[in-house]
Formats: structure tokens, C-alpha cells, sequence
């Protein structure tokens, strides 16, 4: 009987921690093979925000960051559950399970090429997102 409890507190405890949610942010910036100048700016500044203001939590993963062509076939996944067909930035907040994708491809086209103003504005959505998980 001993045994058997011990078995089921030793499973439970494994479950419980085995089934804890991570909490994270994705940002990912889509692209195509033939990028704009505004592409390429948007990917830089973007690099430049994570680096400059998000170092520690890129290395710890609370932040993760990818560029994805969507002309490559292993990427049409990806896209496709973004709908990103082209040049498109999104964050993608995860929270107890739960995913809420943040479309800034129109605020990527608009501060792209005017980096002081992109990364102020970027900086401070990531912020937001992570005071919330």
C-alpha cells in the first residue's frame, strides 16, 4: 500500500510540473526572398530593440526571436497559421497555454525606415506584453 501511494504522489508531482505553462513572447518577422528597403529596416530595428533593450530575456527565452522567408516551403506552416504572405512582424504573446497574436506589420510599414521612433514604440509594446505573463 506504501508503495502504492508513493507511485501516485511520485506521478502526480511529475504531471504537475511536467504540465506547467511556459510564458513567452515570439516575435517573429516574416519575409519574402525580394525584401524593400522598409523590410529590411523593420528586421534590423527590430534586432536592435530585442539586443539593446531585451538581452537578458532572449537568453534566459522569455523572448525569442525568428525571421522566416515565406518563399520557403518549410515555412509555409508558419505562415500560413499567421497569414503572413509577404513582409509581416508580429509578437506572439503565450500565457498559461493560451497564444494572442499582436499584427505590427502596419506599424513596421509606418516607423520602419525612422529607427529613433521604432524602436521607442517597439520597446514599449514588448514591455507591455511582458507585465503581462
Amino acid at each position: 500500500m506504501k508503495n502504492l501511494l508513493l507511485v501516485v504522489i511520485c506521478c502526480l508531482l511529475f504531471v504537475s510540473t511536467y504540465g506547467q505553462m511556459v510564458n513567452k513572447i515570439e516575435v517573429i518577422d516574416f519575409h519574402s526572398t525580394h525584401r524593400c528597403i522598409t523590410c529590411k529596416a523593420i528586421e534590423s530595428n527590430t534586432k536592435f530593440v530585442l539586443e539593446t533593450n531585451f538581452a537578458k530575456e532572449l537568453k534566459d527565452g522569455i523572448i525569442s526571436f525568428q525571421i522566416v522567408n515565406v518563399d520557403d516551403e518549410k515555412n509555409y506552416k508558419l505562415a500560413e497559421k499567421f497569414q503572413a504572405s509577404g513582409t509581416a512582424l508580429f509578437l506572439n504573446v503565450i500565457s498559461d497555454g493560451k497564444e494572442k497574436q499582436i499584427d505590427l506589420t502596419q506599424f513596421g510599414f509606418m516607423y520602419g525606415k525612422n529607427k529613433e521612433e521604432f524602436v521607442k514604440r517597439l520597446k514599449s509594446r514588448i514591455e507591455r506584453q511582458l507585465n503581462k505573463i
